[in-house]
Parts: C-alpha cells; structure tokens; sequence
C-alpha cells in the first residue's frame, strides 16, 4: 500500500542499492566503529497512483536522531542567505509577527530562532537533535527534545513550519493528519520544504538516496498528500537551484480525494523513474572510474560537504582508499568519521598541507563559496561538482 495516498497494489520497485549506512549525519567519532556502521537496504517503489516514491525495505527501527546528530547547513553562507530568504517571504507575504510558530523538525533551531526574530514572534520547536547550548536562550521559544507524534498536545500556531522533515517520515498521510489536528483553527498557515524528487530522477543523483530519506515527492505527489489530509494549498515552487520543494497551505473544512491538473505530473515521475537505475549505474561508473584513475596516478582526491550526498555517493560506489579525507565547514563535524566507508572529516585549513589535486563538491550550488574559500588557503587543485560526468 503507498503510505502517501493508501491506494494498494499500485506501487512498484525500480531501484536499489543494499547494504547501507541507516544513518548519514550521525557523529562517529573512529574510525573503526564507522566501518562496522550499521547498515539496511534501499529499495525505492513508485506509486502509480500518486506518484510518491519511498523507500520500501524501509525500517524505522534502524534510524537514530539525537544530539550526535549534526545536519545543520547553518555554518554556509550561501544557505544561510537562502534561509533568511524564506523566513523574509513568511513573515512579509504572510503577515507572521507578533504570533506563534510552531516548527516540527527543527534541527538546532536557527531557522525557528531567525524567523522569530524577524518577526518578533513566539516559537516552540520540536527535534530530538536539538541542542539547547547551541541557540540563545533570551528568545522567545521554547524547544522540546522530542519527536512530534499524533499524541503531541499544542496550541494551534499561526504558522507551522516543517523543513526537510517530511521525506524522513514514512508513515506520510499519517504524519499529516496529525498536522491537520494540531492546525485546526482558521487563519492558520503551515509551509514545508522536501527534496524534490524530480530533480533527483532528471540527474540520475544516486547521492541523494540514501537510508534516512524514506519518502520522496515531486510537486504532484506533495499537493495530493496535502490535499487528501485537509489542507488547501496556496503555493507550491522550488528553490536552492530547484532542489527543494516548498508548499504553503491553508486548513481546509474536508479533504479531498481529488486534485486536478496533477495528471501530467504524475506520469512524467512514473517515465523518469523507469529510467532513474540506468542513469545512476552509468554515473556510478564514470565516477567509479575517475575516482580509480585518479588514484592510480598518484593523485590525491578530497570531497567537499561530509553530509548525506557524501555518504551515499561513498557507500554506492564501494570507495575507501580511492579518497583519504572529506572537508566540511561545520567545526562540529571535523575530526569525525563518515559512516560506512570511514574517510576521517577534516576542516578547509588542513588542506594548505594535504594539498589535493582534484576537489569534488558534493553540492554544486556550494561552487563558488568552495572556490572563494579554496583561494583563502591557497589551493589550486582541479575543481569538479557531483555532476560533472
């Protein structure tokens, strides 16, 4: 049964990869405990209902969330400048001052502590992750270590906001009617952001499936989810050069069991699925190539971004030795190890000795923030994104 739409026997697989780590941002802190990680398959089905895609083998019981789990982007300037961005659209298009925001899934706070400040609003924030040391505490906020579940007894927010949450929850049209119930008054408005699986499929971006991210949307599939559990939506777009997917919508009196002009959508996931396995084995091969080559001819290789996409791309590939040290901003991040294959994380300074060859950034839309930052420590290796095949 799809868990987005609950339409049954309509879904089927067509991409997998075994053996993974179950968790890609936790802090492992040897190298030893990083190899032995454990590890659960990837099986992606597609609904040809709804269009949802989510990962079938799927286990719940596998994810872990807690304070060592580092995913922040907020050390970035380039996603900083985007996350103040979408806080200045809430609080000027929609009017969010002087209420109440409730965020589920927010990490370690800045993005519910920034749109709080804009707007001089109260707010209260829901993740196991969340670390009270890292927010300042004069703000009005209160912050829950603790998932939000159906169980969850808050007042009705002005402004829910959930970001890059949703795709780790398997149980969607669950999860969302548990929303609907806590945004039950009018005048309400809820905004979430997901990966957008379209993006994926089109680049045949093998690094952005990985264990944690269960469930994947395309705009089609995210509208009939918000549709079908009472909600009316306002807008959907994408943004951080099309690799998310935002929704603003409002409660609605009923769900609805239909949503039009959806259709195109829909079948154009199914056609880019069916071709999604062919087009990730061709780029594991370039890569797996290159990566060989490089190392073959005595060059020495570092990614740049330790997060997910680094993991996934490691561990699908099988690389080790192929590529010594990943480089990451996050100071929280640096002398950790990443899970699966073990590569130990280390900050941009430490290149002024290692001297790479070749950099490979993890994240394109990071370019010209890796090169400026490159330059701060005069390095000049090639420089290549995940996509340049």
């Amino acid at each position: 049964m799809c868990p987005n739409c609950r339409s049954a026997g309509c879904c089927h697989p067509f991409y997998e990869v075994l053996r993974v780590p179950t968790n890609s941002c936790l802090l492992v802190g040897d190298r030893a405990r990083a190899l032995d990680f454990p590890t659960g398959d990837i099986v992606l089905a597609v609904c040809a209902n709804c269009g949802f895609i989510f990962n079938s083998a799927w286990d719940p019981q596998r994810t872990i969330y807690s304070d060592q789990y580092e995913e922040t982007q907020g050390f970035s300037p380039t996603f900083n400048t985007f996350n103040r961005a979408i806080a200045n659209e809430l609080v000027n298009n929609y009017d969010i001052r002087g209420k109440t925001v409730l965020e589920i899934g927010c990490g370690k706070g800045e993005f519910l502590s920034l749109i709080c400040n804009l707007g001089s609003n109260r707010g209260i924030g829901y993740d196991p992750s969340f670390v009270p040391a890292r927010q300042r505490s004069e703000q009005d906020i209160r912050f829950v270590r603790e998932f939000f579940t159906e169980n969850t007894n808050e007042i009705a927010p002005d402004l829910l906001c959930c970001k890059m949450t949703l795709e780790h929850i398997g149980e969607t049209h669950r999860f969302l009617g548990s929303v609907r119930s806590v945004v039950n008054r009018e005048g309400s408005l809820v905004f979430f952001q997901v990966p957008d699986v379209e993006r994926i499929l089109k680049e045949g971006a093998f690094w952005d499936v990985y264990y944690e991210h269960c469930s994947y949307f395309s705009a089609a599939s995210l509208k009939r989810l918000f549709t079908r559990t009472g909600f009316a939506v306002q807008r959907i777009w994408t943004g951080y050069d099309g690799q998310y997917l935002m929704i603003v919508s409002n409660p609605a009196e009923h769900g609805s069991d239909v949503t039009s002009g959806d259709a195109d959508g829909i079948a154009a996931i199914i056609r880019m699925s069916g071709s999604f396995a062919t087009a990730a084995v061709r780029s594991r091969t370039a890569w797996l190539n290159r990566l060989r080559n490089w190392a073959a001819a005595g060059q020495r290789t570092v990614l740049w971004g330790s997060g997910s996409k680094a993991v996934a791309f490691l561990t699908t590939l099988g690389v080790h030795d192929e590529v010594e040290h990943v480089v990451d901003i996050n100071p929280y991040r640096v002398g950790k190890f990443l899970p699966g294959t073990g590569q130990r994380i280390v900050a941009p300074a430490s290149l002024r000795d290692y001297r790479p060859d070749n950099v490979v950034i993890m994240n394109p839309v990071y370019y010209n923030e890796v090169e400026r930052e490159l330059a701060r420590q005069r390095c000049e290796p090639r420089v290549y994104t995940i996509l340049d095949v």
